[in-house]
């Protein structure tokens, strides 16, 4: 019994580290010899469905709710490319929201959460996603074009 332990916890340490190395050699390298996946989309969001219930006091006031499901096309704004949807609460009257949304694109959806800014660039994290995008982290920096009809999203991704 104790010559079959010595064999097989060598063996076994050998090809779990193997294995370990493997997949650590798997990851493609930057130039200071860390490892990540990087990937930046760009695209552009036609923002023609957005649409604001007016919760509490009237107008623009702090819990009020923004909607909206749209188009998003390229960065040429020339080809459609996928949808999105999601929500935003209004948290400063006359200033931001919180947001989460759902960017749907061939191969899967990337999850967005974070701030938008009514009068400046916002950068949200990319919390997740599915499909290709299954393991995707990172930020969306989102500029306003067209006066607000239209936004620049640019996700910066990792994993």
């Amino acid at each position: 019994m104790k010559r079959l332990i010595s064999v097989v916890v060598p063996v076994t340490a050998i090809a779990v580290l193997g294995i370990a190395i493997a997949a650590w050699a798997d990851e493609p390298q930057d130039g200071n010899g860390g490892h990540h996946r990087g990937t930046t989309i760009t695209m552009i969001e036609r923002a023609t469905t957005d649409a604001t219930t007016d919760t509490g006091a009237s107008g623009d006031s702090a819990g009020d709710v923004l909607t909206f499901a749209n188009d998003v096309f390229d960065a040429a704004d020339a080809q459609k490319i996928g949808t999105n949807q999601g929500y935003c609460i209004r948290v400063v009257a006359g200033a931001s929201y919180e947001c989460t949304w759902t960017t749907f694109l061939a191969g899967g959806q990337i999850v967005v959460s974070g701030p938008f800014y009514d009068a400046k660039d916002s950068t949200l994290a990319v919390t997740g996603g599915t499909g290709r995008y299954r393991k995707a982290r990172g930020t969306m920096k989102l500029h306003a074009l067209a006066n607000g009809t239209k936004f620049s999203f640019v996700f910066e991704l990792s994993g």
